[in-house]
């Protein structure tokens, strides 16, 4: 399997990929909530809206924005079966492993921390039960 470095590589070199990037709103998601948050959705978001044989609306089944999740599938081809088939060699019309799943998640994060390396692991969000002075 190719290094995730390598596709990420790889994926910069598309004029229509590269051109995606972290608004400020769905930066200060990432940075707020933290990269494990984060991480939960995108494990969640997968197993939904992509590992079905036959994800409901593919192809249109993954927003433009509004979570940093989907801004990142965008960026790295993990929108829809097509692209995944097109970039991750992942072929459509059958269910996708633990592992493929895994793996596209990976993509995400990655993509992830090359694009707000200041985001940590928890982020910044105050705990619950701490009092906010």
């Amino acid at each position: 399997m190719e290094e995730i470095a390598t596709v990420l590589e790889r994926l910069r070199g598309s004029t229509f990929r590269r051109r995606f990037h972290l608004k400020p709103r769905e930066r200060d998601y990432l940075e707020t909530r933290g990269r494990a948050a984060v991480n939960t959705h995108a494990r969640e978001f997968i197993a939904r809206r992509l590992a079905p044989a036959e994800p409901p609306h593919d192809g249109r089944q993954t927003p433009w924005r509004g979570h940093p999740v989907f801004v990142a599938q965008h960026a790295t081809a993990t929108c829809c079966r097509s692209c995944l088939a097109r970039w991750h060699g992942i072929e459509p019309g059958r269910v996708m492993s633990d592992d493929e799943q895994a793996r596209v998640v990976e993509v995400i994060m990655a993509w992830l921390t090359h694009e707000a390396p200041q985001a940590s692991e928890q982020g910044s969000a105050p705990q619950q039960g701490a009092l906010p002075f």
